[in-house]
């Protein structure tokens, strides 16, 4: 079928908080708000942004581990965010997820073998020697040893942790696979021999990531498109090279100016933000950054920006900065020296 492998339109979630017994009203935590984005096959868009921007529940939405609000998750056209229990099964085998803590998400009971398997027996019966095969086969995809099987996840180093975690997404064939901050809990060298491994395994089976993470040089690594998302929306998403090379809204220069850069001689954006991020209780009206940034106009303080296209295929939600908004757009920010993207 033609058209993206992954299609978010309008993807909303509020968490209704506890009312008390004389409110009239129940007020939520819009965790996420209209977020749009497309994922095409074999493809990697990473989700950046602060804690609590949403970034995490974006992802459990996708999956279905939390029910959306409002929008649509379509794969292959098909809407999975309205599907039932039965009718959503066989979509769960297309998607799949590898979780930030590689221990908290392995059964400590079962041996790495059967974590490996339990996901394909819940959709076919294998023999003994199928499941020992299968998963001497996905452990030495993910650069583990047969032999491994047979340990518990207790017996694992954390970079083995993550390698089994991705087996088991893997066991099931998955079109797309969820990775939320797989790699942060790792040290630096297990996390470049993971990220390596994930990108292997989608030149090999062209697998589609939807990869979240707050760390962009972890990003800038791996990512063919990136998200950058602010309390809840998206605010810019462009190609790797072209963000890092020059980044337009003015909450995405502030990420990457804060990053930390191991080169001296490099140049660096100077684009420091101060304040604390607003409450997504009780949200800003207008563009959620205003209260924090250094440009915004009278109409960022009553108006939502929306997305708006730019030619060098991103779009970028700033009613200074994107060009359609008001006719005069503020320049972006310099380019910050020789592009960090080796995608």
């Amino acid at each position: 079928m033609s058209g993206p492998l992954l299609r978010v339109e309008n993807l909303t979630k509020h968490y209704p908080l506890a009312a008390g017994f004389l409110k009239k009203t129940i007020p939520v935590v819009r965790a996420v708000e209209d977020v749009s984005f497309t994922v095409d096959a074999g493809e990697t868009l990473c989700i950046v942004g602060e804690s609590g921007c949403g970034k995490s529940t974006v992802a459990r939405v996708l999956m279905r581990l939390a029910e959306p609000t409002a929008g649509r998750v379509l794969i292959d056209g098909t809407d999975i965010a309205g599907l039932k229990k039965h009718a959503l099964r066989a979509y769960r085998r297309r998607m799949q997820m590898v979780f930030q803590d590689p221990y908290a998400s392995l059964n400590p009971r079962l041996t790495a073998g059967q974590i490996i398997t339990e996901p394909v027996e819940n959709y076919e019966r294998l023999s003994r020697n199928q499941c020992q095969a299968l998963a001497a086969g996905l452990l030495e995809k993910v650069g583990m040893s047969p032999e491994m099987m047979h340990r518990l996840p207790s017996e694992l180093s954390g970079g083995q942790r993550q390698r089994l975690g991705i087996a088991r997404a893997l066991s099931l064939n998955p079109s797309i696979i969820i990775a939320d901050e797989a790699v942060s809990a790792l040290d630096v060298s297990v996390q470049a021999q993971i990220l390596n491994l994930l990108m292997d395994l989608q030149q090999n089976l062209g697998i589609a990531y939807v990869f979240i993470s707050h760390d962009l040089g972890v990003v800038e690594h791996i990512g063919h498109r990136i998200a950058v998302m602010y309390l809840g929306r998206i605010v810019e998403l462009a190609p790797c090279e072209a963000l890092f090379a020059k980044p337009v809204h003015p909450y995405t220069e502030a990420l990457i100016a804060a990053a930390p850069v191991p080169d001296p001689t490099r140049f660096r954006l100077e684009a420091v933000v101060e304040g604390e991020v607003p409450s997504p209780i009780n949200p800003p009206t207008g563009c959620a950054f205003h209260p924090r940034c250094p440009l915004a106009a009278e109409r960022c303080r009553i108006e939502v920006p929306s997305l708006v296209p730019i030619d060098d295929g991103r779009v970028v939600a700033c009613h200074v900065r994107a060009p359609a908004a008001n006719g005069k757009a503020q320049p972006a920010a310099a380019p910050v020296g020789t592009p960090m993207c080796s995608s």
